[in-house]
């Protein structure tokens, strides 16, 4: 399975989520609110989840390894990035 596309949405800079991901896999199946968030020790992403009926928070999709959650973490904070320094400086 190969990442054919991220899509990065920037949100301010005033909370710990960074910005909400998309990505493709394989030009055919897409994962929509991966969260980049800044925790204590540098960026990382959160999977999209739910609430369930006793209040605590399930992924809908995740890796099921180590491999695959690195990886898919690896390629969205690099794109968050890139994202950043697209961004129009603000005077």
């Amino acid at each position: 399975m190969q990442i054919t596309d991220i899509r990065i949405r920037v949100v301010s800079n005033d909370s710990k989520m960074r910005a909400v991901a998309s990505v493709t896999f394989d030009d055919s199946f897409v994962v929509h609110d991966i969260k980049v968030i800044e925790g204590e020790k540098g960026l990382f992403i959160a999977m999209p989840s739910k609430k369930t009926p006793n209040n605590e928070y399930r992924d809908v999709a995740h890796p099921i390894n180590g491999e695959m959650r690195n990886l898919l973490q690896e390629a969205i904070l690099e794109r968050f990035k890139k994202a950043l320094d697209e961004l129009p400086d603000e005077d």
